[in-house]
């Protein structure tokens, strides 16, 4: 762990493990591991057997004392938890023999002259250390206050002060250390989040398979439940053809068929499950963590009454690694449909996997006197996980434990995102959760999106609220229930799906006629439309009203929902006669359009969307005859710098295009939705937005050159290089004040260079007649192409700083602007006479930034070494400084970009490998996100957490981090689907 602490005395450790089963062992193991390689003695107070330690540890710093100091979850098989046995055997374990159990414990502590106490997660050792009077701290995903919490509803309050004495227990920590899928654990008074831990492997997959007699070709599942459940036998029928089933934990005289083989009780699970193919098993921390490492598909069942499952399923599902099985098709051995589906998966999990060696780190720090912790955010978080915690106690009994959107948000798990995406677990979930049962697939393919499986399940739960109006899942209430009444279920829908952007280089150069280079992100906007016949419209009581008031039959409306409504301080519904749009036979102006949707600042974000009507209408005749009705669910966050407006843009017009049978190209479309942007909502963005959201393709970055768009294809990122997003919390707008009037200036800066380039033309025409010789003529060409110049990109570095750049004003009155040149010729912005812009600024980004794009291109494609990525993270820097000498920095991106430049240059990084090379501000800049570059590594990895934890020690806020990628609208094509008919009752 490094020179300064070996000249150190050595430590002493007291590890408790809980009794609950053996993940918390296995976890214990790989930190105990850690901290005995740094020196320090480690004696683990545990029930485990000795070969779970001792086979991964070899030590005489090993120190193993067998004593179970509580019980965890009482199971009454592998499946089923016994709540109330459970409270009695705690009660018996911890509570009645308490004083007995705190006595001995500081005797013991004393005697090994104990420097620090780790717990997972032991109540009770916590208050031994604080009588002891030496330091603790917990190590865990989840306490037991938690846990017991609801068994306490289910068992009587005359159990309750159980939950508040290992509360109180827990409050003696000094921290917690956090481990990725956690649960609300409101008890301890600070925090500090780690990667996961995860066992290292032994041996390679084929040497794994070769000691087992299994050939490479063979599909081998691990079966891993920690036991199994009772009076279950299994049969050869229950594997697919030619597969393979190990199993962990069988007893030894259980009789096995031929195709399942019994392992060893001491077998090293992490090396089988690296040579399986998929997983069978209950989820754990241990089995999880795993698994996500490895990448290995996770076939799952469901525990009752264990809540720590839901946040690790959340994780699970989250890098698309797993499919649940129900219970009964477990028992029943209809395994074959979900081990093929977990085939099907390619778990994406790409976060740390070191947090044994972090959390030993910090350990043996703590001890050393070192201060990680910072109080001023600990209220605001033990606040919502205490607020969480209530929700469990009150929630009605057997129903699943729903993580409201405002804690899963609150923090995106080390901003690597590994803890509990935004989501809520529905009840009965079966296969459906791997395909969607619910719906026809009419045409089209879900590309076995997870996000798109979520969207079709939330779909087709929406009939169902009419029945059962207090199921809304993760949306509001008035959300859903404005949803639930917006299809008629015997018609066809369509659904379409468009990701945000993550602007690698070019950003606001697109304006100006760049080359850019973008990558759509995996967060992705879906939605759903429906034409429908205006007699067959579920119409909302409102707009039935209004059509009743006219004294007409049914017309044309258009009706839409946007979830997330709560999250931006808006109105979830918008709804509209489509006449609104017409004045007499022809579409209104979009002016009148901007003044429509202003009305209501409540109800703007409708232009988005509502837009696309209009301008699918203008631009290419299209008469709307029928109903629409169209849901909109968007997981790009907005005020990001994520093209949250363009990925709502592009998946409402595909869906509405593909709902009337309209064959608009990518592109065409892309070009149609930045006139919705520029032209209906009014934000002078570029079109390289649309562009990515429509034509990207996951993993690679859309090459374009906005002239005004042509794609020059799909440029691969090297396997060594990793691009990051990271958010800075201040918010981003295209249509704000300073991105338009530093677009005002580029236009300015173009027409001061033509106004100058046919003075200069006029000049040399005039000195040298009509013949001037071949030296003069290629200058009079260049001249020739600046004075009709369509694009500020056209124009090369090399011509801008020798023609150009000290005759452009530095800034310039709007009034004496048009004086001179009357207009700045740009369609979608306006001069504000009175406003003075910056020029010379704005017009030299534009042109530099094109070149650099041009650069970063080719480097892409040159050989991998130290130089290429140390080129490329320059331009990154020249990048953002040049967009701040535009007036377009923020303190928050300033201050990330600094973070990057301080991780690269610190000594680590110089003695070893570099892994960050470059940051920069991106999109329309004034806040939203920064790019980073990388090697695509482990240690990049971790700096870039250590980015976000100095960012939010810094200024409280915890960076979401963008990282993955998915397919554009235009490869995602459109679903459409039809409700299935439910089975006819005999």
């Amino acid at each position: 762990m490094g020179t300064e602490e070996s000249k150190k005395r050595p430590l002493v450790f007291a590890y408790y493990v809980t009794g609950h089963g053996f993940g918390h062992a296995t976890r214990v193991v790989e930190v105990a591991r850690n901290l005995i390689l740094a020196g320090h003695d480690v004696h683990v107070v545990t029930g485990a057997p000795d070969f779970v330690f001792t086979s991964e540890i070899q030590s005489p710093r090993l120190f193993l004392r067998k004593v179970l100091l509580d019980c965890g979850a009482v199971q009454a098989d592998a499946l089923t938890v016994d709540r109330l046995a459970s409270l009695e055997k705690y009660s018996e374990t911890a509570v009645v023999p308490r004083a007995s159990i705190l006595a001995t414990e500081v005797l013991w502590l004393k005697s090994i002259k104990a420097d620090f106490v780790v717990s997972d997660v032991v109540p009770v050792a916590c208050r031994a250390a604080a009588d002891a009077g030496i330091p603790s701290v917990c190590i865990t995903n989840f306490s037991w206050d938690f846990i017991y919490a609801e068994y306490v509803m289910a068992a009587g309050n005359h159990h309750r002060s159980i939950v508040w004495q290992i509360a109180e227990d827990y409050s003696h920590c000094e921290f917690l250390i956090r481990l990725p899928g956690y649960c609300p654990m409101p008890a301890f008074r600070d925090i500090i989040d780690v990667p996961l831990v995860v066992r290292r492997l032994h041996k390679y997959r084929k040497e794994v398979r070769k000691e087992l007699g299994i050939g490479e070709d063979v599909k081998v599942v691990i079966l891993n439940f920690g036991g199994q459940p009772a009076g279950w036998k299994l049969k050869e029928e229950y594997l697919p053809t030619g597969w393979l089933c190990l199993v962990c934990g069988a007893s030894e005289s259980q009789q096995l068929p031929p195709n399942f083989i019994k392992l060893a009780k001491n077998a090293y699970t992490p090396d089988i499950m690296a040579a399986s193919d998929c997983m069978l098993g209950k989820i754990g921390y241990g089995t999880v963590s795993e698994a996500l490492a490895y990448r290995l598909p996770f076939v799952f069942v469901r525990r009752d009454y264990f809540n720590e499952e839901p946040f690790l399923r959340n994780m699970l599902e989250y890098y698309q690694g797993g499919v649940e099985m129900i219970r009964r098709d477990l028992l029943t051995g209809h395994w074959r449909p979900y081990l093929e589906r977990a085939m099907t998966l390619n778990p994406c999990y790409e976060g740390g996997t070191n947090g044994g060696e972090v959390a030993a780190r910090i350990l043996q720090d703590t001890a050393y006197g070192k201060n990680y912790t910072l109080d001023k955010l600990s209220g605001p978080r033990r606040l919502r996980d205490a607020i969480v915690l209530g929700y469990q106690l009150q929630r009605v009994p057997g129903r699943d434990l729903c993580i409201p959107d405002w804690y899963a948000n609150a923090e995106s798990e080390l901003g690597l995102r590994t803890g509990s995406p935004t989501a809520v677990t529905a009840e009965n979930n079966s296969l459906t959760d791997s395909y969607p049962q619910d719906f026809e697939i009419l045409h089209g393919d879900f590309l076995g999106l997870s996000d798109t499986l979520s969207f079709l399940k939330s779909l087709a739960g929406l009939d169902a609220l009419v029945d059962s109006p207090t199921k809304t899942g993760k949306h509001s209430i008035r959300e859903r229930k404005a949803a639930a009444g917006l299809f008629n279920w015997e018609e066809d829908i369509f659904v379409a799906r468009a990701p945000g952007r993550l602007d690698v280089m070019g950003g606001i150069a697109d304006y100006s006629g760049s080359l850019v280079l973008q990558m759509p992100i995996r967060e992705a906007c879906h939605v759903a439309v429906q034409k429908i016949h205006p007699s067959k419209q579920r119409l909302w009581k409102h707009a039935l009203a209004r059509q009743q008031a006219r004294g007409q039959g049914p017309t044309p409306v258009l009706q839409i929902v946007s979830y997330g409504s709560e999250l931006s301080n808006r109105g979830p519904t918008f709804d509209m006669d489509l006449s609104d749009f017409l004045e007499g036979d022809e579409p209104i102006t979009y002016e009148k359009a901007r003044q429509y949707f202003a009305r209501d600042p409540s109800q703007r974000w409708a232009a988005y969307v509502a837009g696309t009507v209009l301008v699918l209408m203008k631009e290419l005749g299209i008469c709307f005859e029928n109903s629409i009705s169209l849901l909109v669910s968007s997981a790009v966050p907005e005020g990001k710098g994520v093209s949250s407006s363009a990925s709502v843009e592009v998946a409402s017009m595909s869906a509405i295009a593909a709902a009337h049978g309209l064959n608009i190209s990518p592109r065409e479309l892309a070009l149609l939705c930045q006139k919705v942007e520029n032209h209906v909502v009014g934000a002078p963005c570029g079109v390289m937005d649309q562009m990515t959201s429509a034509c990207g393709e996951a993993n690679k970055l859309l090459a374009m050159v906005c002239q005004p768009a042509e794609v020059l294809g799909l440029v691969d990122i090297p396997g060594h290089i990793r691009v990051w997003g990271i958010d800075s919390g201040i918010r981003h707008s295209v249509g704000g004040a300073d991105y338009g009037s530093v677009r005002i200036g580029a236009f300015m800066g173009r027409e001061i260079v033509k106004s100058i380039a046919s003075t200069l033309l006029s000049e040399s025409r005039l000195a040298n007649g009509s013949s001037p010789d071949e030296s003069e003529e290629g200058g009079v060409e260049l001249l020739e192409a600046e004075a009709s110049l369509d694009y500020l990109c056209n124009l090369s570095p090399h011509r801008y700083e020798a023609m150009y750049a000290k005759m452009l004003p530095e800034s310039i009155l709007g009034e004496s602007f048009v004086e001179k040149y009357t207009d700045h010729r740009d369609p979608v912005t306006t001069i504000d006479k009175t406003r003075n812009y910056g020029v010379r600024a704005a017009a030299r980004h534009p042109i530099y930034e094109n070149f650099r794009v041009k650069a970063f291109k080719a480097l892409l494609t040159s050989a991998t070494s130290d130089d290429q990525l140390n080129a490329l993270g320059e331009l990154l820097y020249q990048c953002h400084y040049s967009y701040g000498d535009c007036g377009l920095g923020s303190d928050g991106t300033n201050r990330l970009v600094q973070l990057v430049q301080e991780m690269q240059h610190s000594k680590a990084s110089k003695s070893g490998e570099g892994t960050l090379y470059g940051a920069k501000i991106t999109g329309g800049g004034s806040g939203g996100t920064v790019c980073v570059i990388g090697r695509n590594s482990l240690k990049s990895s971790e700096q870039i957490l250590e980015i976000q934890r100095r960012y939010k020690a810094a200024t409280g806020y915890l960076p979401i981090l963008f990282e993955g990628s998915s397919p554009g609208a235009g490869k995602f094509g459109y679903l459409r689907i039809r409700r299935r008919s439910p089975p006819k009752q005999n």
